[in-house]
């Protein structure tokens, strides 16, 4: 049995840890590019650090999968497995802006159990926003039961992006933090109602939100319309879609071709 609470500590303790590198308070950060496109900053580290050393105390048992951390096979030997992202919209923290999380995600027999995002920058009158959901228990922030966009129109639906194709003009546009995550979360939180992605993304930027978002009652897969596995060799997906059940159809249909063209 995992103790909760410790588990909420710590990845309140992480995003403590965040903040202070984060140059929105006038710190000075370090940061560079991993691969082209790719940024990472030394907080990135130090949370990436400080969570795999606490997480794997809290549950030993469990495996590692981490985008600040060497991959190995060890974790496809176990059923659990902690998928972590150090801070999702890395982009955003460099930048001194509000967009981004830590998110953690404990993983049974490929489906996420236990889900976690700490944005400590945002409300951050009322301590930040902490996200959290367990498989058939429900989402929450702070503290307030999340109930998913139930919107059964695709035309006028909310998106969190900064600009739409010429093909999805009848959509609406809502602010776009950079992280994923982030983004997944508003439509678990009714504060958008469609997130899509078209592109290659990785396990630990989803784990966390997916869960959250499901168990808000929005539909999570992948671009394609298909469940979502994780912990797998390449933990990788064609993108990502998390919408309300009255428009997941209709935007999975909209966007087939383009995601056919995209993931060949």
């Amino acid at each position: 049995m995992i103790d909760r609470d410790r588990l909420e500590a710590i990845v309140r303790e992480a995003g403590r840890i965040a903040l202070a590198g984060w140059p929105g308070d006038g710190h000075v950060l370090e940061s560079w590019e991993k691969t082209p496109g790719s940024p990472v900053c030394t907080a990135d580290l130090a949370v990436d650090a400080f969570l795999k050393t606490e997480l794997k105390a809290l549950l030993p048992a469990a495996g590692w999968l981490s985008e600040e951390t060497v991959d190995t096979r060890a974790r496809q030997q176990t059923e659990l497995v902690w998928l972590v992202d150090p801070i999702d919209g890395t982009r955003d923290f460099i930048r001194g802006r509000t967009g981004w999380a830590i998110s953690v995600a404990l993983v049974s027999t490929r489906r996420p159990l236990l889900g976690y995002l700490y944005a400590p920058v945002r409300r951050r009158a009322e301590g930040g926003e902490f996200w959290s959901a367990e498989a058939g228990k429900g989402a929450w922030r702070n503290g307030e039961r999340l109930v998913a966009s139930t919107r059964a129109a695709l035309a006028g639906a909310r998106v969190p992006a900064h600009k739409l194709a010429p093909e999805d003009s009848d959509l609406t546009l809502v602010d776009q933090p950079n992280s994923i995550a982030l983004r997944m979360a508003m439509v678990a939180a009714g504060e958008a109602d469609l997130l899509a992605t078209l592109r290659w993304g990785y396990e630990w930027d989803i784990a966390a939100a997916g869960l959250i978002a499901r168990e808000a009652g929005a539909v999570v897969t992948d671009a394609f319309g298909q469940p979502l596995n994780y912990n797998k060799h390449d933990p990788r997906a064609f993108g990502v879609m998390v919408a309300s059940t009255g428009i997941h159809a209709a935007a999975v249909e909209r966007l087939a071709e383009r995601a056919a063209r995209y993931s060949a």
